[in-house]
């Protein structure tokens, strides 16, 4: 469609199409411009502002939004008139709109081949669609809704697949707006961009833009809008690197639970980390009070009825110190869990040279860890050389004076998440990898990989480029500078560790019931209620397996959507369980 904008589209602000009076005059003969339009996402309803003539009326319908979705009115002539008549309702988002002018659209290079962009074609894509949502605490569709709308034209739904492991890494909806209300300013929109955090391809979000700009620019569509929060620097930088440009477009919302963090200021906790954070929505969201003791520190107060649990992420006063104790020191819980007949590796305490050098031989490959410690410092996986083995030792002596050496059991790395001495979540977890472009160093490629998983853990994983990382890399045959075929995968760590950039996938519906009686039993005989279990499994479907540790303080946050927080406050506070 024409528009009065030149070529390079250096916009008049006054002037911008989709504010201009609502107005049939550029339709086709015979076709007329809807009023009052309101379009149904699944996650909850798109209400197109401009074309509500009566603003009461525009507020009304925000006002209908269904409990548990989100709504969003965009393209409001006179926002701030709409929020005059619903102050206590309704809030201004804070978030930007960019739009992309179609006709001035550049398209990128050629999709990589280790993943595909198409449109949803199962339930199970609908169901991976939602898992994507919920690691990103976005508010879920339907299934039946984005079943029923697959082949839409007003909703395009599209997900990226990654070809080898046939996984569902990426999605994003957009809508024509032409198909939904015979637009007039023949406009397109993008909404619900989600990359699963833990994909190891470079360029998912990329290319799933460029896929939805090309579908509407091949239908003839004038630009593509988008909103983004105002502080959401990584995803702004790639909009404007792909020619989007800022329009002043603004769009409201009602306040409401899943809003809350848009329109209300809670600054004790803002800075708290996802593990915190997801206690502490749940505990507020059952009326239980929430006092932040020591920001720096995380720890934080639940109080409820003239009683009070002080948390520090999910270790709580309800953990005895001997419990604590006996997690902390790893060769104590080993000696634990095998006196109560559990299967654990076999283990000695590093000496001398020559005596870790018999071990070494006896078994071929360890486990290098020191005695105390957390989040994988100092741990060194599949050591197999005398040389390595020295190297090991004395990394991990610099995080504890007393080294621990174990038999390299090979496995799924499984943690487990025992609440009230009950599994509530267990989740394969995998070593950091990334997967080459032909193009970049594996150094480049850890850094892309690093940005992307602090991006969806609020800073809590990276891939360290440390001595672990470049004896990984060596391993196979390359340093951080080498190129990475294109396609070809590398572990880079051999821990799974989430903190050093390792990946968790939820596998609970999938335990063998002698893991779920191994693991209940772990965690009586430490006695303590709340931990995780780590195991190393040959299946998680069958009986075998081998405890290697126990962790006071398990992440809840890496288990979504099962329902870790919850299953945590109900056995803080009892009382509030429905």
């Amino acid at each position: 469609m024409a528009h009065k904008y030149k070529k390079d589209h250096r916009f008049d602000r006054s002037n911008v199409p989709s504010l201009r009076s609502w107005e049939s005059k550029n339709l086709a003969p015979g076709i007329k411009a809807e009023d009052d339009v309101v379009l149904d996402c699944g996650w909850g309803r798109l209400i197109f502002g401009h074309t509500f003539k009566d603003q009461e009326k525009l507020v009304q319908a925000i006002l209908k939004e269904t409990p548990g979705k989100r709504d969003i009115a965009i393209y409001l002539r006179d926002p701030h008139v709409v929020l005059s008549l619903a102050p206590q309702d309704l809030f201004m988002d804070p978030s930007h709109t960019y739009r992309l002018w179609l006709d001035n659209y550049l398209p990128g290079k050629a999709l990589p081949k280790r993943f595909v962009i198409r449109r949803i074609s199962s339930l199970e894509d609908c169901r991976a669609v939602n898992r994507i949502y919920s690691t990103w605490g976005m508010v879920n569709s339907s299934e039946d809704f984005m079943w029923k709308n697959r082949k839409s034209r007003k909703i395009v739904i599209l997900v990226a697949e990654d070809v080898d492991r046939r996984q569902i890494i990426g999605t994003v909806t957009g809508v024509d707006h032409k198909a939904a209300y015979s637009d007039p300013e023949n406009g397109s929109s993008l909404w619900c961009l989600a990359v699963d955090a833990q994909a190891p391809h470079p360029g998912v979000g990329e290319a799933m833009v460029r896929h939805l700009a090309e579908n509407f620019m091949a239908k003839g569509r004038s630009y593509l809008d988008l909103s983004v929060m105002h502080d959401n620097k990584q995803a702004i930088a790639l909009y404007e690197k792909l020619g989007f440009q800022r329009v002043p477009v603004f769009c409201i919302k009602r306040k409401n639970p899943i809003n809350e963090p848009l329109f209300t200021s809670t600054p004790e906790t803002s800075q708290l980390n996802p593990y915190s954070t997801i206690i502490i929505k749940e505990a507020r969201r059952r009326g239980i009070s929430v006092e932040v003791l020591d920001q720096e520190s995380g720890h934080f107060a639940l109080t409820l009825g003239g009683r009070t649990v002080v948390c520090w992420e999910s270790l709580s006063e309800m953990t005895s110190a001997i419990a604590l104790c006996r997690c902390d020191d790893k060769s104590l819980t080993r000696r634990i869990l095998r006196r109560a007949g559990l299967n654990v590796p076999e283990q000695i305490k590093a000496g001398n040279r020559e005596e870790n050098h018999v071990f070494l031989q006896k078994h071929g490959s360890l486990v290098v860890k020191p005695a105390r410690g957390e989040q994988g410092a100092g741990i060194s996986v599949d050591v197999r050389g005398p040389d390595g083995l020295d190297k090991a030792c004395r990394a991990a002596s610099r995080v504890c004076s007393t080294v621990l050496l174990e038999n390299y059991v090979q496995g799924q790395d499984l943690r487990i998440i025992v609440i009230d001495f009950k599994v509530v979540a267990g989740a394969v977890r995998k070593p950091a990898e990334i997967v080459g472009t032909g193009r970049h160093t594996i150094k480049e490629l850890i850094q892309k990989q690093s940005r992307r998983r602090r991006a969806a853990t609020g800073g809590e994983s990276k891939i360290p480029l440390d001595g672990e990382t470049k004896r990984c890399v060596a391993q196979s045959g390359y340093d951080l500078e080498s190129i990475l075929p294109a396609e070809e995968r590398l572990e880079v760590r051999k821990t799974a560790n989430l903190h050093t950039g390792g990946t968790i996938h939820d596998v609970t519906e999938k335990l063998h019931p002698e893991l779920v009686r191994a693991a209940e039993h772990a965690a009586r005989a430490i006695n303590i209620p709340v931990v995780g279990l780590d195991f190393l499994v040959s299946d998680v479907t069958g009986p075998e397996y081998v405890i290697i540790e126990a962790n006071e303080r398990p992440g809840l946050a890496n288990h979504e959507p099962q329902p870790t927080a919850q299953r945590y406050v109900d056995f803080l506070f009892p009382q509030t369980v429905v």
